[in-house]
């Protein structure tokens, strides 16, 4: 009887959560309908967040050149949260920037932060291994992006699109047509300067106050499996979920993705994989 007890507040506590979804470069808020649709029909929270230039943001990736500018509508979500009020942070991608970044300036704000296939960097790009470990190297595939020099030709570029004629090899192999399709049609260019620009310093608040999860995508071709297992070592989480799937596992593997969220959740990181 009491265990029954336990098991309903728990799933009471679980349909309480408010899960944040965050996009990675060149996405947005509808790279996550699948997953949304099957969180919001099963009783949960979703808020998704198009981060500047990205989803219908109107912004030009080129005019945005810091990743404070890049990631301020994910600040001024958190910052309009009430302070009581915890949420779970799903970073996907370079969407795991984000989330250090608000795990930095709001502990006290998230129960739980997920990395998905992302990068996870604790104070973002400081040195080379930084880049080698957290920045995606897709040279092996050839002239592959489409790039914007906002500052001028002689300068480095400010933004980056991987071509359509190399996305769904690179991106979403594993992926249905549709959904390859679908994106190709709404992908932007990413602000890939201020992108390479985020780091972040520790300070008052503890960012190791923050749970954190990382979900493995064995099949990414982006971030490889290579680098997400060294930034584990580097910064290890409470706790690994692993997944076959290529780069977008909301388009690939959007059931399994739903079940590890949710079991993340559940176990506050501290669940056996």
């Amino acid at each position: 009887m009491g265990e029954e007890v336990a098991d309903k507040m728990l799933d009471r506590e679980l349909l309480q959560a408010h899960f944040v979804l965050v996009h990675g470069i060149s996405g947005g808020s509808w790279c996550w309908y699948k997953l949304r649709c099957l969180m919001e029909n099963s009783g949960y929270r979703v808020s998704c967040v198009d981060l500047k230039a990205s989803g219908i943001d109107r912004s030009d990736a080129d005019s945005v050149l810091s990743f404070q500018e890049y990631n301020k509508p994910l600040i001024d979500f958190m910052s309009a949260l009430p302070i009581h009020h915890k949420v779970i942070l799903v970073g996907h991608s370079a969407g795991g920037l984000s989330v250090t970044e608000a795990s930095h300036r709001f502990p006290e704000k998230i129960s739980l932060a997920i990395y998905l296939g992302a990068t996870m960097l604790k104070t973002g790009f400081w040195t080379e291994q930084d880049v080698k470990d957290g920045a995606p190297d897709l040279s092996e595939f050839g002239d592959v992006f489409e790039f914007g020099f906002g500052l001028g030709p002689d300068q480095p570029p400010t933004s980056a699109l991987v071509k359509k004629e190399f996305q769904r090899n690179i991106i979403y192999q594993l992926s249905p047509q549709e959904d390859s399709t679908l994106a190709a049609m709404l992908l932007r260019p990413g602000p890939i300067k201020a992108l390479m620009s985020a780091r972040f310093e520790e300070g008052k608040n503890d960012v190791e106050n923050v749970p954190r999860v990382y979900i493995k995508t064995t099949q990414d071709r982006v971030v490889k499996p290579e680098q997400q297992e060294a930034m584990i070592r580097r910064w290890p989480p409470s706790q690994v979920y692993t997944l076959e799937s290529d780069h977008s596992p909301f388009f690939s593997a959007p059931f399994l993705l739903f079940g590890l969220l949710v079991k993340a959740a559940a176990t506050g990181g501290c669940g056996s994989s």
